[in-house]
């Protein structure tokens, strides 16, 4: 029983490069988390819903079997890792990791359907069905990158969020005690100025919040120019992370050896 528990933790979360199982069954599943998603769009199409309504009944019944005989394996075999080696405690220490949350969650909207006959609340939780999207953090290494470059970058990333949202609260300030008296229906608070403040920073300018008066114009032109400024910001902390991150992965790979002389290559 052991052995079948270290082959099938190898399987789910340590697979071996070479390792031609591990790499059908993660790619089955990333195939499936695909297509999971895409139904669960086209099922919010009317005549789609009509039309196909029992085949997309009988594939979300599919998936999720599938998907919970992935948790549940992965809630048994888990205490093969150190970090989770006891029976009880160590499985709730794994079904309380973030990937291990993320698997519950795409399993949970199903089972809560069965019990729930609001026609809200259904369409809720089959809109819900789309976060499965999150299980491709386990096969997808594009996606890894992207949320390591996220996780080691967090610290900059909130400072520049700070930013934005003082920079937001003051440009909604400045244009309200500009256009206030002129536009009283149209920015008779703060917080209403807030929304153009964050349409004109992010430079999307929708058009049904415009200043009418000289100030409130030469407001929204600055803003809009600080707006470009400062998007590029967060951007620029992203792309620093995403080279550290392809960086750590060149250095974790083995070194390679010429097959005839046996030196290291560059």
């Amino acid at each position: 029983m052991k052995k079948i528990q270290e082959r099938l933790w190898q399987i789910l979360e340590q697979p071996a490069e070479r390792d031609m199982v591990s790499r059908a069954f993660h790619g089955i599943l990333f195939t499936l988390i695909v297509a999971n998603v895409l139904a669960s769009i086209l099922g919010t199409v009317p005549w789609m819903a009509q039309r196909w309504e029992w085949e997309f009944y009988l594939f979300e019944c599919f998936s999720v079997a599938v998907f919970t005989a992935e948790y549940a394996a992965r809630i048994w075999s888990c205490t093969i890792d150190a970090r989770y080696a006891s029976v009880l405690w160590g499985r709730i220490r794994f079904a309380a990791t973030p990937l291990a949350l993320v698997d519950l969650l795409a399993i949970l909207p199903f089972y809560v359907m069965v019990g729930v006959s609001d026609l809200r609340m259904l369409r809720i939780l089959r809109v819900a069905r789309i976060f499965r999207i999150f299980k491709l953090d386990r096969y997808s290494k594009a996606i890894q990158v992207i949320l390591g470059a996220i996780r080691d970058k967090r610290e900059e990333l909130a400072l520049a969020a700070v930013i934005l949202a003082v920079l937001n609260l003051m440009s909604a300030s400045l244009i309200y005690f500009a256009e206030h008296e002129a536009q009283p229906d149209k920015f008779p608070d703060i917080p209403s100025a807030l929304w153009w403040a964050v349409v004109t920073l992010t430079t999307v300018g929708y058009g049904d919040l415009c200043p009418v008066t000289p100030l409130g114009k030469a407001i929204a032109g600055f803003v809009a120019v600080l707006g470009i400024a400062m998007f590029a910001l967060p951007a620029g902390i992203l792309g620093a992370g995403f080279t550290e991150q392809i960086q750590k992965q060149r250095d974790q790979q083995p070194p390679r050896f010429c097959p005839h002389c046996g030196h290291p290559l560059a």
